[in-house]
């Protein structure tokens, strides 16, 4: 059982960083104790940086119409399979595919491109279309949610990420992203998935703003659905980055790495009916990434040949396996390469 909400909340208003640190590492040691920090080997591919969305955090969309609109795009499939028979060829097992939410790309556009990725490349596992672009393609074409995931599988999709969550909580959400999903919206599309035998992962992006309480409801909504369903593989929680943004035009500081280690420990305290808690060096670095590790983090995500979206907010961090690899030995622990269901299938 996680700590209650009361603990949780005395940890985020306490000072003891340390201590924090030490008993997020103990609950890591529990689940696992085998001493190992795994990694994967993907690619993130945006198909489109069109958006209706018009998100104040994010720097990457571009509307649809105005002087902008002339620097959108939508990836031919052609350009699509290319990128992934690179990605294959450096050794990556998977894709993360996500974009902006576009009305002209319906449900046949989708399993197109997915029935064509299986032909070409059925060794790469597709991670594709985060909640807000679920819901969107079921939208645009017309299909209920539940028939929209079912097509999308049928297709090809084999598991759901959990970009688009934010904060899980509706005034968070009306104040940075009043036309995004509600929460019980991004509920509904995982819970569904896993319904439906898929798996999905669970984010935060955090540092909007919003209370410590805030952060815990979010927390428990994630807690929540996966006593319901087991269906999440993993947590990610990552700091919003202000530059080149409408929110960080207003001011906004970006999360120290303090304030992220804090939120990671406690993410893994609360969370411990998820078996993975990601520590994440896109936005923090690769410093705080293996300081993360002794603050409960037993994954440090993606090499990430390619990502798009955190570089057009001014952040670019990046990193080999081999970088990787040496991070992870140094702060003790073996380092495993994974596939996107967090198997440890990989021997090197």
């Amino acid at each position: 059982m996680g700590i209650s909400r009361e603990q949780a909340l005395d940890c985020f208003n306490s000072d003891d960083l340390i201590g924090i640190g030490m008993e997020a590492d103990a609950v890591r040691r529990r689940l696992h104790p085998e001493g190992v920090v795994t990694y994967i080997i993907d690619r993130n591919i945006n198909y489109t940086n069109f958006c209706t969305e018009y998100c104040t955090f994010c720097a990457f969309y571009r509307p649809l119409k105005g002087k902008l609109a002339s620097e959108g795009y939508i990836l031919d499939f052609e350009t699509i399979y290319e990128k992934i028979r690179e990605t294959e060829d450096m050794g990556g097992t998977g894709v993360l595919m996500q974009g902006g939410l576009h009305p002209d790309l319906k449900i046949d556009w989708f399993e197109k491109l997915f029935r064509g990725i299986r032909e070409r490349f059925p060794n790469i596992w597709l991670h594709c279309l985060s909640a807000s672009e679920i819901l969107a393609i079921a939208e645009y074409s017309e299909l209920s949610l539940r028939d929209t995931i079912m097509r999308l599988r049928d297709a090809g999709l084999q598991s759901i990420p959990g970009g688009g969550a934010e904060i899980l909580d509706d005034d968070v959400r009306h104040r940075i992203a009043r036309l995004k999903c509600r929460t019980e919206d991004w509920v509904s599309v995982h819970r569904t998935a896993h319904e439906l035998g898929m798996r999905t992962t669970a984010t935060m992006m955090f540092g909007v703003g919003e209370t410590f309480e805030q952060r815990l409801n979010h927390f428990e909504v994630v807690r929540r659905l996966q006593e319901e369903t087991g269906g999440f593989t993993a947590f990610i929680p990552w700091s919003f980055q202000p530059n080149n943004t409408a929110l960080g035009g207003r001011g906004w500081d970006e999360a120290t790495s303090v304030e992220y280690l804090k939120t990671l420990a406690i993410s893994r305290m609360v969370l411990d009916n998820i078996e993975n808690v990601q520590s994440s060096w896109v936005t923090q670095g690769l410093k705080v990434l293996q300081m993360g590790l002794r603050f409960g983090g037993n994954d440090v995500g993606s090499v990430m040949l390619e990502e798009n979206v955190v570089k057009a907010a001014g952040t670019s961090n990046c990193t080999t396996e081999e970088e990787l690899r040496r991070i992870i030995r140094d702060a003790g622990f073996k380092p495993v390469q994974r596939d996107t269901l967090y198997r440890t299938m990989f021997l090197n």
